[in-house]
């Protein structure tokens, strides 16, 4: 059985527990991190030195990085559909899902906190309003590349969705007003349809 560590109010986790439910994985989730603990045991830290979440065990194989799990899952057990095996379609995929995490996050991260994880008295209304403003403007490239596809690499739901989705599910979730963005708010709409999201892009932000 696959095992995974790691608690739901952290997007990296998120993205792993979907992927599991997508491929239809029995799997076992772990508490760990934040509140949580667990993180800095020697015995996890002998797994991951990272003393982070997510991190898989698959058959004695494990593996941390959330979108390489995502990459992981969806190779052996769905290659051809969730994990393309047409080169462009491949690292079509994987550009989008580097550009969440190297791009995206960097940008929506500052906000979150603040909102969400900081008291109304200490918060940082400049860093709310840079990080409102750079997330706008990657918005509106993921709005446009969404205007021509109905999916992120085409017609078919592939594993790039699932970081993008979980990216979104925590902009949208932000109490603050943001501009439309109408393939985007499709795009979510569909993807939230998925009975494997379930669980995952319905949880309040934490």
């Amino acid at each position: 059985m696959l095992k995974i560590w790691g608690r739901m109010s952290s997007i990296n986790v998120k993205k792993v527990v979907w992927t599991a439910q997508e491929l239809g994985l029995d799997f076992q989730r772990t508490e760990a991190g934040g509140q949580f603990g667990v993180v800095k045991t020697p015995e996890y830290m002998q797994l991951n030195p990272n003393s982070l979440v997510p991190m898989i065990e698959d058959e004695g194989f494990v593996l941390w990085e959330s979108n390489v799990i995502v990459r992981y899952l969806c190779a052996r057990h769905s290659a051809g559909e969730m994990y393309p095996t047409d080169l462009h379609e491949r690292f079509d995929a994987e550009r989008w899902m580097d550009w969440q995490q190297t791009t995206l996050n960097p940008a929506s991260r500052p906000g979150f906190v603040q909102l969400i994880r900081t008291p109304p008295e200490q918060r940082d209304a400049a860093l709310v309003a840079d990080s409102n403003a750079a997330v706008e403007a990657l918005m509106a490239t993921l709005d446009a590349h969404l205007a021509q596809r109905y999916f992120m690499i085409g017609e078919r739901f592939t594993m790039a969705d699932i970081p993008l989705a979980c990216e979104v599910h925590r902009w949208f979730g932000l109490p603050q007003p943001r501009q439309s963005r109408p393939h985007i708010e499709r795009w979510y709409d569909s993807i939230r349809a998925r009975q494997a999201s379930k669980g995952v892009l319905d949880l309040a932000l934490s």
